[in-house]
């Protein structure tokens, strides 16, 4: 007999500007799609619902069916206002937090995460052993995450501060961590992973 999972919504940060891309890096195309896109259909894909995109510096022209916009006024002030909007909009037992400039993450990674989840914790994908994104919250977490981070750090404080709380789910073997932040990164990912 299968254990139903916890519904569990899907938030994707796409707010920043992505001043070293020289463009907002929910608006870059791999594969025929844009990442805002990419990152949605993997969540959707891993069975997150509903899926919600924390919107900034561009805020897509075409609506997306399979996701509601958030706006963050205060994109600016970095990603810590970016989890907080994303958080605000929240629904269900638990959130994943998904970044947009990780193309390689995918549903297979976040599934686990799922499968991992625990009433008060928070489950966090690891890479070579270090705790990266995407991150489970569970819905007793949200107002204590919101409330506590900062800056452009996101929620890597609270989880450095509260690894008690935090269960570690390797994912190397079904995703890739990379961020896309330069030029040069985003081509390399063309020329080896797309």
């Amino acid at each position: 007999m299968t254990t139903a999972l916890p519904s569990t919504c899907g938030i994707l940060l796409a707010a920043g500007a992505g001043r070293r891309m020289g463009k907002p890096k929910a608006d870059l195309v791999l594969d025929g799609e844009t990442l805002l896109e990419r990152g949605l259909r993997m969540l959707g894909d891993a069975g997150c619902a509903p899926l919600f995109a924390v919107v900034g510096a561009a805020v897509p022209d075409r609506p997306n069916p399979a996701a509601t916009f958030v706006p963050n006024l205060g994109w600016e002030s970095g990603m810590a206002s970016s989890l907080r909007a994303g958080l605000g909009a929240a629904v269900g037992e638990a959130a994943v937090v998904a970044l947009v400039d990780q193309p390689g993450i995918t549903a297979a990674a976040v599934e686990r995460l799922r499968a991992a989840h625990r009433p008060g914790f928070a489950v966090a994908a690891t890479f070579d052993g270090d705790i990266r994104t995407p991150v489970l919250f569970d819905r007793a977490l949200w107002d204590e995450v919101s409330s506590a981070v900062t800056g452009d750090a996101g929620a890597r404080h609270w989880l450095r501060r509260n690894p008690d709380r935090v269960i570690p789910v390797p994912c190397d073997d079904v995703a890739d961590s990379a961020d896309l932040d330069l030029p040069e990164d985003l081509n390399r990912w063309e020329r080896t992973c797309s």
